[in-house]
């Protein structure tokens, strides 16, 4: 009878002391969002209801709002990217870096992975070049200043995995930006597809009707997040 083998198993950055004390402090002070949110009522309304103001005066206006994937989000951010195995992982809206931290975590995990991320509010791309700094994880990634439109524009092909939580009106324009470096299985994720139901109806349209190389189906978190793999 054959013996089995035995596969040891390898830690996980998101267990690294250092990674898990900035993720904890950072998801503990996003829990002030909804403080920091009611002074922007309106804009927030206006953007659910899809009528969102220019992203540079949005970033302006959220530049102390942190907006973050929740934990069971960013843990299965690091799941997908981790069982890929990808090597390069793109973002579009780093924010304060949480997402970020668990994208860069499993790109650590992969041996040879990177994050590359975009944020247009230069006080938070600071922050998170800070926090990922902290994390011990600034190797795994870097956050480019400005536009993602432009920022993201030379990034090499394949891209294994895709996030994307930034504003909400750039979402189908970056996929379509991004779209012809995906590999085949590459997975894009997307928050918020509940929460801003109308102003994403026409990329839920693009990566859910077939026609333009995905298969994709809205997971049940609260603010709704869409899993699309590219076919």
């Amino acid at each position: 009878m054959e013996r089995a083998l035995s596969v040891a198993a390898t830690p996980s950055s998101l267990d690294d002391p250092k990674v898990k004390s900035v993720i904890d402090r950072l998801h503990e002070a996003a829990r002030g969002d909804l403080f920091r949110m009611l002074g922007r009522a309106p804009t927030f309304i206006r953007s659910v209801l899809g009528r969102s103001l220019d992203p540079a005066e949005m970033s302006r206006r959220f530049k102390d709002v942190y907006i973050p994937l929740s934990r069971p989000q960013g843990k299965l951010l690091y799941l997908v990217a981790r069982s890929l195995d990808a090597k390069r992982i793109v973002e579009f809206g780093s924010s304060f870096g949480i997402s970020t931290l668990y994208a860069a975590a499993a790109a650590r995990d992969n041996g040879t992975g990177r994050v590359i991320g975009s944020e247009l509010e230069p006080g938070k791309r600071a922050k998170a070049v800070e926090h990922l700094s902290e994390a011990g994880l600034g190797g795994c990634a870097e956050v480019k200043l400005g536009n993602a439109l432009q920022t993201l524009r030379d990034v090499p092909p394949p891209i294994d995995l895709v996030l994307l939580d930034g504003w909400k009106d750039l979402y189908l324009p970056m996929l379509e930006l991004l779209a012809p470096k995906l590999r085949s299985g590459a997975v894009v994720l997307a928050d918020n597809v509940r929460t801003f139901k109308r102003a994403l109806a026409p990329y839920l349209d693009y990566v859910q009707s077939g026609r333009n190389g995905f298969q994709s189906v809205t997971l049940p978190f609260p603010s709704g997040f869409e899993y699309s793999v590219r076919t």
